[in-house]
């Protein structure tokens, strides 16, 4: 039995459509998808380790000083 994952919206998505980016947290990974497209049938999901998520989060963090997380 598989147990769909508890997805919640970026802080930085905006609620009048735009950039929907959702974030689910199931056991050892990250998942990410675009919730727009989700709404429409289905999304491409990235799966990451939570390492290279949070890689990934520095890289962010470091390349936009302007706009912290």
């Amino acid at each position: 039995m598989s147990t769909k994952p508890a997805w919640f919206k970026s802080s930085y998505s905006g609620t009048h459509g735009g950039d929907c980016v959702e974030v689910a947290t199931p056991k050892a990974r990250v998942l990410v998808r675009d919730s727009k497209l989700e709404l429409r049938g289905g999304s491409p999901r990235l799966t990451l380790t939570r390492p290279a998520w949070a890689t990934f989060i520095a890289e962010l963090r470091a390349s936009s000083p302007e706009r912290p997380f």
